[in-house]
């Protein structure tokens, strides 16, 4: 019989919520922490920008047995994914199991020789100590900002000035009368550059240093989720150790494959005006899609053409009174910089030694599975296997990883193996798959079905595709479907 473990779940959003449980309906004793007064993690709403919403839409964004409201929108707002979030935790008394306003300070191994970690942690001004069989780490890739700073940005202040990451732009009201710089390419530069000029901004310069792809919600008026999201589609990228089959296939059609996405890139350059603006990226899109595809805001492109949102590729030099001088030369009216940089990957309470083990020098993660690694026993990670259906991908990780922690999956690796694969994985994103480093190489997409099919594999699931061949080849993964599949993998009990 499995033994009955005691689990600290670290994070409360997505993904730490998948993982809590996962683990308890398994038997075990979760211990959960989440560092702020609510779940929700990036969707908390205190972290929310005005009108953000999912790049999904929202029937692939979601876990497998709770489906959004029907009368949520295809592609739902903040608050109503907060909302969302809190009604799966409700479902299945989630809240029971999590500490809310609870720090982790620190993570290293158990001082007693037995497996598993202590954790440091905080709340109300108290410090303590807690030992765990087994750790999950939940905070996933958007949890600490990335602070960055210009030169003369302490007197820009002074003057009153601005200056703030882009999760700080919670009120609309911030942009009313004002010269607004928005520095980043990403969708919540976008999204918060539209919104300022939607309310009422003196002037809104978006300042970002590449053009990257983009992806409206309607390419062609077909919704993206029917070009983009598909097996048949997946398979047309370079794919981590291809089949002998594989590789003949992708020989015979490589012309097909090279119009397929060329007709793709003419159809974005010609419905977005790409080359208007002098934002057709450099690089081929089959080669650059990954989670760092941005989906475009509404209205973005119409505020290039109306002037109330001004593009200029470059980044800030510095400030100075009552302006962001640019790298270009540009002298940009500001009031209110908003920095959307992103985030800072990582697990800073993890005792160095252990990062150090699980990160390389140049940023790669070693992880199997986006999940574990044989040096750090009894952890795991959920919600590093970051893709386009990212709340799917979190409940599929969990599952795969309690199954893991108690030796339960039908394919239960070696360490040697999980040492193998994953210098297989960091060969091909270094030297085929450039693209696939992104977020330190925590991403599955665009290959969530491969992904998907190796956890399903791994736990022995007996059913794990369509019935029907031609849906499973040419639409996007459905939701309820792998509930089905994650019920017909062999199921126990710890106690």
């Amino acid at each position: 019989m499995t033994k009955r473990k005691s689990v600290a779940v670290i994070g409360g959003g997505v993904s730490g919520l998948a993982a809590a449980k996962a683990f308890d309906e398994r038997g075990h004793r979760v211990f959960g922490f989440e560092r702020s007064h609510d779940f929700g993690g990036v969707w908390e709403l205190s972290r929310s920008y005005p009108d953000v919403q999912t790049q999904s839409p929202k029937d692939l964004y979601r876990f497998t047995d709770l489906p959004m409201p029907d009368d949520y929108p295809e592609w739902p707002k903040g608050p109503q994914v907060h909302a969302y979030i809190h009604a799966y935790a409700k479902k299945h008394n989630l809240a029971r199991l999590f500490q809310l306003n609870t720090n982790v300070l620190s993570m290293d191994r158990r001082a007693d020789g037995r497996p598993g970690w202590t954790l440091t942690l905080e709340a109300a001004g108290k410090t303590w100590t807690q030992d765990f069989d087994f750790v999950a780490v939940c905070t996933g890739q958007f949890s600490d900002k990335n602070i960055i700073s210009h030169p003369g940005q302490d007197a820009f202040i002074e003057a009153g000035g601005q200056v703030m990451h882009s999760s700080d732009y919670t009120d609309s009201s911030l942009a009313k009368g004002k010269n607004v710089v928005v520095l980043g390419g990403s969708k919540s530069s976008t999204d918060i550059a539209v919104n300022a000029a939607k309310n009422g901004a003196k002037s809104v310069t978006m300042v970002y240093r590449e053009p990257v792809w983009r992806i409206p919600y309607f390419i062609g008026g077909i919704n993206f989720k029917r070009l983009l999201y598909m097996r048949a589609q997946e398979q047309q990228f370079n794919s981590w150790q291809p089949s002998v089959l594989g590789k003949i296939l992708s020989t015979v059609f490589k012309p097909l494959i090279w119009a397929n996405f060329r007709g793709l890139e003419t159809l974005l350059k010609a419905q977005l005006k790409l080359k208007k603006w002098d934002m057709v990226p450099d690089v081929p899109i089959e080669k650059d899609a990954s989670c760092s595809l941005p989906i475009v805001t509404p209205g973005l492109f119409e505020g290039f053409e109306d002037g109330s949102i001004k593009p200029i590729r470059g980044t800030i030099d510095r400030y100075e009174d009552g302006c962001a001088v640019l790298t270009t030369g540009d002298r940009v009216p500001c009031d209110v910089s908003v920095l959307a940089v992103g985030w800072k990957l990582g697990v800073p309470y993890l005792a160095q030694e252990h990062q150090d083990k699980l990160v390389d020098a140049d940023g790669q993660y070693r992880v199997y599975r986006l999940s574990v690694n044989p040096e750090l026993p009894d952890m795991g990670f959920v919600g590093f296997n970051s893709s386009f259906c990212t709340i799917l991908s979190a409940e599929m990780i969990a599952n795969w990883l309690v199954r893991y922690a108690d030796g339960q999956l039908v394919n239960q690796p070696s360490d040697q193996e999980m040492r193998d694969n994953i210098e297989m994985m960091l060969n091909w994103r270094r030297k085929e798959r450039p693209a696939a480093q992104v977020y330190g190489g925590l991403c599955s997409a665009p290959f969530h079905f491969r992904h998907f099919d190796e956890l399903l594999a791994d736990m022995g699931a007996t059913v794990s595709k369509r019935s029907n061949p031609l849906a499973e080849q040419f639409s996007y993964p459905n939701a309820d479907a792998y509930g089905g599949y994650l019920a017909s993998t062999p199921q126990y009990a710890a106690g």
